[in-house]
């Protein structure tokens, strides 16, 4: 186990494990309906996640101890805790199989993402979360020496896939054979969940806006 990592904080603290299990999927479901437009989810969800996921690490470490103010040249950090830094990776299935990837860069530039294939190393620890409504999904933590264990194992060309010629390249991913391979690796940590979906009104979405209007200042 790399216990080395910051990151196994999270799988270790009982209280944390218990909110993760009962906040996430509410926190996913209302990340949806404020990414919604007429029922379609926008590509904003990504990153909504990422900050409820950001906000989860400064409610386990401290608000001062989490750093997400991140250089544009760093694609793979989402964040820093205790100088230690982490990608933050979601996705959704409809099963609690991985059968797809997840995105390691978004890029229109078809050239760009065979460069980063190119000169791809894992330098940090992923924190992946897999989202399955009304199934089990998981929080799994990767070591950043797993990573690069599976990467060396089966090669790049079967670790990160890239948009086939001819077609809207969206960016470089991970490849579900990649992650499944990563989800049996020793020092992988897992949290169980249950997404289930709540009866949530929709005018939710608008409660911290609501509540600033509210505020005497």
């Amino acid at each position: 186990m790399n216990s080395n990592s910051v990151f196994n904080e999270i799988f270790d603290d009982n209280l944390v494990v218990r909110k993760i299990k009962n906040k996430l999927p509410k926190l996913f479901q209302l990340a949806e309906l404020e990414s919604s437009r007429d029922g379609k989810i926008g590509m904003e969800i990504g990153s909504v996640r990422e900050r409820i996921l950001i906000s989860l690490l400064m409610f386990k470490f401290g608000i001062d101890i989490v750093n997400s103010k991140i250089r544009i040249t760093e694609p793979e950090v989402d964040v820093f805790v205790k100088e230690q830094a982490l990608s933050i990776k979601t996705i959704s299935t409809k099963t609690s199989k991985l059968s797809s990837g997840v995105k390691l860069i978004w890029t229109v530039d078809a050239q760009k993402a065979q460069e980063f294939k190119e000169n791809y190393t894992p330098k940090c620890d992923l924190l992946l979360t897999q989202i399955v409504w009304n199934g089990t999904g998981k929080l799994c933590l990767f070591s950043t020496n797993s990573q690069n264990k599976v990467l060396n194992e089966i090669g790049k060309d079967r670790y990160i896939k890239l948009p086939k010629q001819g077609t809207n390249p969206l960016g470089a991913e991970i490849t579900a054979e990649a992650l499944n391979l990563l989800l049996q690796c020793e020092d992988t940590r897992i949290i169980e969940i249950k997404f289930i979906r709540g009866e949530i009104d929709y005018r939710e979405v608008y409660t911290k806006w609501l509540e600033m209007w509210r505020d005497e200042y």
